[in-house]
């Protein structure tokens, strides 16, 4: 595996990510940031934190569970659910920023719009992506990104937070065996 970003390269990547949702929704009102988990709903808590600082405002991060609308469940009858904290309010009208760590196919990014209409009718959805690898099968594209990092389907995009991992870094390479 070749390291592609170490700490202070997300970090700034991470502030630059926050600076244009500010621009992008001219500053904080009305904006809800939801992660995927695992790593999107982390990274999804330091982009609001970051929002928070620059903008003196109080924009919460949620985390929304988006396995049960998976189109790819009968492929992987082992994924459990993972936890889900969304606003108790409906997200009418709200603009909601959907996080994750890589976009790859598109197909966790459609899940989590589906699994967003079981919590109202967002004004506008904005994705965020840490990486984006390409090799899109819907046509699905972030609005924000870290990292454009171009791969091959064969190889594996491996993004570890200090929260999980104990470092925070991005790294590219081969897949293992079983996940080929």
């Amino acid at each position: 595996m070749r390291q592609v970003l170490e700490a202070s390269e997300m970090a700034r990547a991470l502030t630059r990510i926050a600076h244009e949702i500010i621009e992008s929704n001219k500053g904080a009102d009305n904006l809800i940031i939801i992660g995927i988990p695992t790593r999107g709903a982390l990274l999804a808590e330091r982009i609001a934190a970051n929002i928070n600082r620059i903008e003196a405002a109080a924009v919460p991060a949620f985390t929304l569970d988006v396995t049960m609308y998976r189109d790819d469940l009968g492929a992987h009858p082992m994924l459990a659910p993972k936890p889900t904290d969304m606003p108790t309010e409906s997200l009418d009208g709200k603009t909601v920023v959907l996080v994750d760590d890589v976009l790859f196919s598109g197909r966790t990014v459609r899940a989590a719009l589906d699994a967003l209409g079981a919590h109202g009718r967002p004004a506008v959805v904005r994705l965020a992506a840490l990486v984006d690898r390409g090799h899109r099968e819907l046509p699905i594209r972030a609005d924000f990104i870290g990292k454009n990092l171009p791969s091959a389907k064969s190889e594996r995009i491996q993004v570890q937070l200090v929260e999980t991992d104990g470092v925070d870094a991005v790294f590219i390479g081969a897949a293992a065996e079983s996940e080929k």
